[in-house]
C-alpha cells in the first residue's frame, strides 16, 4: 500500500448533465480515451438510511492509472447524485477504490471517523459512499466487484494503446438483462 488506508486511489468521479457530450469534450479536449458507457445501471440500496433504486448511465475512460467516470442520472431518486431539491448534482462528485470486502472496507472506515451515506449494489458491484462532514462535496467511494481490478487493469492497457479509433463502446444492461 501507498500510505493510504486502500492503496492508491482508482477512480475519480464526476456527474454531468449530458453523458454523451461529456464524453465527446473529454475525448476532444483532452484526448481521454477509449471510453466504454454502461446504460440502464441500477443500483438498488440504501440512502442516508431509506431505501432507493437509482439509475444512471455512466461511461468509463482511463488517464495513466485512474480509472476516469462519468454519470448522469436517469430518475429522480433519492441518491447522492441529487441535492437536497431534487435537482443533478454537477462536477466533481467522489474519489474511489477497489477492495477485496466492502464491508470490511465500510467498517475500517468508519472507524477512523467516515460515515456511510449511500450503500448499493446489483447483481456484479458493490458500492459505499463514505463520507466526512468536515470535507463537505466530495465523498468516498469504496467498489468491491469480481471483475472490477480486471477491467481497471484492461481499461489502462486499452488507453495506453488507444490510436484514437473506435472512442466509444456502449453496452446497454437493459438489452444484457
Amino acid at each position: 500500500m501507498s500510505g493510504t488506508l486502500f492503496g492508491k486511489i482508482d477512480q475519480i468521479g464526476y456527474l454531468v448533465e449530458d453523458l454523451d457530450a461529456s464524453v465527446r469534450r473529454w475525448i476532444e479536449r483532452t484526448g481521454v480515451g477509449p471510453w466504454t458507457v454502461f446504460r440502464n445501471v441500477s443500483l438498488v440500496g440504501k440512502y442516508r438510511g431509506e431505501p432507493t433504486i437509482v439509475t444512471i448511465d455512466c461511461a468509463l475512460g482511463y488517464q495513466g492509472d485512474v480509472q476516469i467516470e462519468l454519470i448522469q442520472t436517469t430518475n429522480q431518486a433519492h441518491s447522492p447524485y441529487l441535492d437536497a431539491a431534487g435537482a443533478r448534482i454537477l462536477g466533481a462528485h467522489h474519489v474511489a477504490w477497489v477492495v477485496e470486502s466492502r464491508d470490511a472496507a465500510v467498517a475500517e472506515a468508519q472507524k477512523r471517523g467516515l460515515t456511510v451515506a449511500f450503500e448499493a449494489e446489483n447483481p456484479t458491484t458493490r458500492v459505499a459512499y463514505m463520507e466526512d462532514r468536515a470535507e463537505p462535496g466530495v465523498l468516498f467511494e469504496i467498489i468491491e466487484g469480481a471483475f472490477m481490478r480486471t477491467m481497471i487493469d484492461d481499461g489502462i492497457v486499452a488507453s495506453r494503446d488507444w490510436d484514437g479509433s473506435n472512442p466509444v463502446t456502449v453496452i446497454d444492461l437493459a438489452a444484457a438483462a
